[in-house]
């Protein structure tokens, strides 16, 4: 129709973009007003191949003789209240003989679900065995939306042919816009997923690093691998204490991304591979484009720049892609390694007396073979700041990221070698929360704590959280101050020797540094230990607060004063300014 192009609803338009990127282009649709833009969009678009179908049962029978007969898969559409009901049958049909059928079905937000509002039912949970997925898409809002849907409809469309294939369903809202005059789509970023018998993409040109999130243990050739590809393409890879890596291309990286008034350049990567599982670095990173691989396939997106996910195991990736034929590179690697050094030279001395002080006194000094168990959040930042020695390996409960079990989880594996010393390092909140694994009597002589006792939380008082803002009155819910015998002298230490626990304390440096060589002490000793340090949680927050200040950039200020005051369009408009000088 002359003068209408597509609809102006930004999840319409994704969802078409990405159907004509996957080459999907039957269509049956059902009348409504739902589908409307959607139906109305499609059919000013000559790519697609539409059917017209009134009986939505019928329409899903169509669509599963289609998608066998001609191998594509077929998009279903139809409107809200019972339309999508009569797609059941079709669609169980479909699961049971896996055939690609994605059932998109048009509805009002869900917010008017349950209160009487004409035609708008509840879609939120369907039969097993209609679909292998269901996703809800939104409005388009924002930008956070826009990532959200994107990822969500590529997971859809993948579903279709994933491990054998089947029906996949969309719920699509609509705002029943009648704005038409849309004429060039977006192009939705495409997310491809790459098995074993597909053909590999081809490495991009430009700076290539590996991420690694919290990682099971590598074995000697898997580490091997890593290097053998890092060799290849002057790659490095990025990680904290969890990742488990410590070969020859390894960059303890969140020094290096905390910093708050100098971005490093180092961190514009062009390919990003991302492996492992959730990592509590937050470690900020500036990649163009990333690639997920993991025996999963699932599509996570930590850096919103997903573009393919390797469903397969680390070691067939990197084994694919190595090639021994070329000269073995470091230079990467080496301008990170030089950066690291810089800036830990500029570490002052006068570091409070604080997790991030005792981290870097204590860090180095980790018994070879040992292992190390680091609470989440202020403990884990603050360590990851500093080396370990190569041979110690990292923990952290990143994977539900809370506090209740840290204690127990190091006690847990000091089970497992008996004759291996076992470190752990935690906050006061997550050590009186876990303190009853203590009086277990399977804990063993290889077991050391360090306590870091605050008197509260004191993630909920350093500068940088939102908690800081209510100053002191945090300490009354927020920080939950005060609890536990509130800096008790004699609480944990009556405690610990009554369970045969060697106690040690701290309350200043020259303490802290008097008690370390016996915490450290290489041979096990006849007892396990405790080592609890009294800190303040205003020298915790002040120390944070030097570390990631270390560096300074005019460029990186500008850079985030203007993102701050005016969004990315802002930071676009600097680096552009800065460019053209």
């Amino acid at each position: 129709m002359e003068g209408k192009y597509y609809t102006n609803e930004r999840s319409v338009q994704l969802l078409i973009s990405l159907l004509k990127q996957y080459n999907i282009k039957k269509i049956i649709a059902s009348p409504g007003t739902t589908n409307l833009s959607f139906v109305a969009s499609l059919q000013q678009d000559g790519f697609f191949e539409m059917y017209s179908s009134v009986d939505e049962r019928s329409a899903a029978y169509l669509a599963c003789g289609l998608a066998a007969e001609s191998g594509e898969p077929v998009v279903l559409t139809c409107t809200g209240a019972t339309a999508s009901r009569n797609y059941v049958s079709g669609l169980t049909e479909a699961f049971y003989r896996k055939l690609p059928v994605l059932a998109v079905t048009s509805t009002q937000d869900v917010s008017k679900v349950g209160h009487y509002i004409p035609q708008v039912i509840d879609r939120s949970s369907i039969q097993n065995d209609i679909a292998l997925l269901s996703e809800y898409v939104p409005v388009t809002r924002d930008e956070n939306d826009e990532w959200s849907n994107t990822v969500k409809i590529n997971r859809a469309l993948l579903e279709l042919r994933h491990r054998g294939g089947g029906p996949v369903h969309l719920n699509l809202a609509t705002t029943y816009s009648r704005d038409y005059s849309v004429k060039e789509l977006p192009i939705a970023r495409l997310i491809k997923r790459v098995c074993l018998q597909d053909e590999f993409p081809q490495i991009p040109q430009g700076r290539v690093a590996i991420f690694i999130g919290s990682h099971v243990k590598f074995s000697k050739s898997d580490t091997s691998l890593l290097d053998n590809f890092c060799a290849t393409y002057d790659a490095v890879v990025l990680c904290d204490h969890t990742s488990g890596y410590n070969g020859k291309y390894k960059v303890l990286v969140p020094i290096l991304s905390s910093q708050e008034k100098a971005m490093s350049s180092l961190l514009d990567i062009d390919l990003l591979i991302h492996i492992g599982e959730v990592s509590g670095g937050y470690i900020s990173m500036r990649p163009h484009a990333v690639w997920r691989v993991s025996l999963d396939g699932e599509l996570r997106d930590t850096y919103r720049k997903l573009t393919y996910v390797f469903e397969m195991s680390e070691s067939v990736f990197f084994e694919h892609y190595i090639d021994p034929s070329t000269e073995p590179r470091d230079s990467y690697w080496k301008m990170c390694n030089d950066e690291l050094l810089s800036i830990r030279a500029k570490i002052p001395d006068s570091l409070p007396f604080s997790n991030v002080w005792i981290a870097s006194q204590t860090a180095h000094r980790l018994p070879h073979g040992s292992v190390l168990h680091l609470g989440i959040l202020n403990t884990l930042r603050s360590w990851n700041y500093f080396e370990i020695p190569n041979d110690v390996y990292g923990y952290s409960d990143t994977g539900g990221f809370g506090i209740d079990g840290c204690v127990s989880a190091l006690i847990g594996a000091s089970l497992a070698h008996s004759d291996r010393l076992y470190f752990g390092v935690v906050g006061d909140l997550a050590f009186f929360y876990d303190m009853n694994v203590l009086a277990n009597r399977h804990v063993g002589r290889n077991v050391r704590i360090l306590l870091v006792n605050n008197g509260r939380g004191t993630e909920f008082r350093n500068y940088m959280h939102p908690g800081a803002a209510f100053g002191n009155d945090a300490d009354r819910f927020i920080a939950a101050a005060g609890h536990f015998g509130n800096q008790s002298p004699t609480l944990v230490k009556h405690y610990a020797e009554d369970l045969g626990f060697e106690y040690l304390t701290a309350s200043t440096k020259d303490e802290y540094l008097h008690g370390l060589d016996r915490f450290v002490e290489l041979k096990l000793t006849d007892r396990p230990m405790i080592f609890e340090v009294f800190t303040d949680s205003n020298d915790e927050s002040e120390a944070i607060k030097i570390m990631n200040n270390i560096n300074y950039s005019v460029v990186s200020v500008l850079k985030k004063t203007a993102k701050a005051a005016l969004g990315e369009t802002g930071k676009k408009i600097v680096k552009k300014i800065l460019k053209s000088h």
